[in-house]
């Protein structure tokens, strides 16, 4: 069974460079997050330095979120640093199915092999090419829906694919997992999984790539669990969220990782 304690104590000790292309919604609280699990965060986006920076950094996120020609552009540098450097990297395709323009970057991207692809349900269907529901960035699909092309994608991109849910799905195309750790207030705090892509590009570093998604997935869902406990509602919730990241210790969290094989 996946150790997710295990995987949060590796994590803490290298304290890891992560670079984020990310939206500019995500920016601070993604920070904040990555600071609270004991990563150190870096939000580098512009075209003359990014492929410099992302050769300092141990693992890369991206988000599509609030896309346009330059961030793009970009974003193909840095995972193209990375992927020369057998370095892991992070790809969250927000709203492909909206625009033909995201469409388009994105099949970029997935040509630059990220370690691991993250979205919702309707995100997943729509990157692996099949019909979704999604409403932008909205999931309109049940996870149980996006189950088989999450398998394709994997076999296909080579990428261990993460369905973010109620119950999330993750798989490398061959083993699968499910998590259910989280709470119901996560959906109602903007940027929660535009922050989760760092927390897994954090644990990726120098760890088994599935594994690592997993635990970092139970990780983030565990600390919703705790912050929910008190919080009155989502502004409560983010303050606790934050709390719960940096407080929560491995044993806990191996503890308290519902982690079951699919």
């Amino acid at each position: 069974m996946n150790d997710a304690g295990h995987h949060l104590h590796q994590m803490r000790a290298q304290t890891p460079l992560v670079h984020n292309i990310t939206n500019y919604v995500a920016m601070n609280m993604m920070a904040n997050v990555l600071l609270a699990a004991g990563a150190s965060p870096a939000m580098v986006h512009a075209r003359e330095e990014v492929a410099e920076f992302a050769a300092l950094a141990q693992a890369l996120s991206v988000n599509i979120g609030t896309l346009d020609p330059a961030w793009a552009e970009a974003m193909e540098m840095a995972a193209r640093v990375m992927n020369d450097a057998g370095r892991p990297w992070v790809l969250d395709p927000v709203g492909v199915g909206a625009t033909r323009f995201r469409q388009d970057v994105c099949a970029r991207l997935l040509t630059l092999r990220p370690t691991v692809i993250r979205g919702n349900a309707s995100e997943i269907l729509a990157l692996a090419g099949l019909g979704a529901k999604g409403r932008g960035a909205d999931a309109a699909d049940p996870v149980e829906a996006a189950e088989s092309a999450a398998r394709d994608l994997a076999r296909r991109s080579g990428a261990v694919v993460a369905v973010s849910g109620p119950v999330d799905y993750v798989t490398d195309g061959a083993a699968a997992f499910r998590v259910a750790n989280g709470h119901a207030l996560m959906p109602r705090v903007t940027v929660m999984g535009c922050s989760l892509n760092g927390i897994i590009a954090a644990f990726l570093v120098d760890q088994p790539r599935l594994d690592a998604t997993v635990a970092a997935m139970a990780y983030y869902g565990l600390a919703g669990e705790q912050a929910g406990r008190d919080a009155a509602g989502p502004g409560g919730f983010q303050v606790r969220f934050l709390d719960a990241l940096y407080t929560l210790t491995p044993d806990e969290v191996r503890a308290g990782a519902r982690v079951t094989r699919a």
